[in-house]
């Protein structure tokens, strides 16, 4: 393979990781409401991918342009991933509960300014603390380390609430009044 084929494979893979990490962070914008900076993203994406894709096809008969295409798209998506788990948009909803009916869970994790709601529960084997708590997904890790180290038995499910109205934390947080 001559220096030529071997700068058209990496250009075909470059442009891919950009097209598919582009795609994959309009996609996750879309789904998080950032409609307009998801169409602005789009508009840079199709012609990353026309491009692209016009040079794989002017090509068709080099196997190893197809496979640079494919590893690109699979790289895309992984960096793509990587880069919306470091932004971190949106809320998560963490449901905890624990055996420990005499914790102070609640009132430590109200403290470091997250947004609980506590409740006594009833399990198989008697009485539970259950816990609501609403935190910035950029938290998500810090709340999980902390709920481990107050109790290492802590059972977690969190999820990530479709829409969030009223209350006087997400007024909070909006005014960038917690987590400082």
């Amino acid at each position: 393979m001559d220096s030529s084929a071997i700068l058209m494979v990496l250009i075909i893979f470059s442009i891919n990781i950009v097209y598919v990490t582009f795609f994959t962070l309009r996609m996750i914008l879309t789904l998080k409401g950032f409609r307009y900076i998801a169409a602005m993203i789009s508009v840079v994406e199709v012609v990353i991918y026309i491009v692209g894709l016009g040079l794989v096809l002017d090509n068709l008969n080099e196997i190893q342009n197809l496979i640079a295409y494919a590893l690109g798209y699979g790289t895309g998506v992984i960096i793509g991933m990587k880069i919306e788990e470091k932004m971190a948009l949106g809320y998560i909803m963490v449901n905890v509960i624990t055996t420990n009916v005499d914790t102070d869970l609640p009132t430590v994790l109200r403290n470091e300014g997250y947004g609980v709601t506590d409740w006594i529960a009833h399990g198989l084997d008697g009485n539970r603390v259950a816990l609501q708590i609403l935190t910035p997904r950029k938290y998500e890790l810090k709340l999980y380390a902390k709920l481990k180290e107050i109790d290492p038995k802590v059972f977690i499910i969190a999820y990530e609430p479709k829409s969030i109205h009223g209350g006087f934390w997400v007024k909070s947080v909006r005014k960038g009044k917690l987590f400082s």
